[in-house]
């Protein structure tokens, strides 16, 4: 098998779902902080240590976070095998050998509808779990799977 490093990066959308998705959980926060500063008037510098903490917080997960995750994640595809190469701070490469693929599968959610993008999952006899293939434009995803179903079905052995 020829080990390829993975070269295809997802959409340039991708740092923008990613960051949109983290943004929502910091502004229930930030929303929670302003009802507590309303509320609570009293130890202003609680109250400023706690928005310091989570601009910070915002900065690294809604800026910093994808545009580093789009600097890492690449996928590509051979007819022997499917590499990915995922993560931010911990980074995961993926082999996944085409005779090994069982399923592959597109999901699409609600920010990923919104941007036209979905992610793809090659589910393999693998006790190590399923490759994915994360923030495609949709066609691209449509043609990965069309691909990884025409290479699978060219094998000679089972996946079980």
């Amino acid at each position: 098998m020829n080990l390829v490093d993975p070269a295809n990066p997802p959409s340039r959308k991708a740092p923008i779902v990613w960051a949109v998705g983290a943004a929502i959980p910091w502004l229930v926060l930030v929303i929670a902080q302003l009802v507590w500063f309303t509320l609570a008037g009293q130890l202003m510098w609680v109250h400023w240590l706690a928005m310091a903490a989570t601009l910070v917080g915002i900065v690294v997960s809604v800026v910093v976070a994808p545009l580093w995750r789009y600097r890492v994640h690449r996928w590509d595809i051979s007819p022997e095998a499917v590499y990915t190469r995922t993560g931010w701070l911990v980074q995961e490469r993926r082999i996944a050998p085409i005779s090994r693929v069982q399923t592959v599968d597109t999901q699409r959610g609600p920010l990923d509808r919104l941007f036209g993008l979905a992610n793809v999952t090659v589910t393999t006899a693998s006790s190590a779990g399923a490759v994915r293939i994360v923030a495609l434009d949709s066609e691209v995803a449509d043609r990965v799977v069309a691909q990884l179903t025409d290479i699978a079905a060219l094998g000679e052995q089972d996946a079980t």
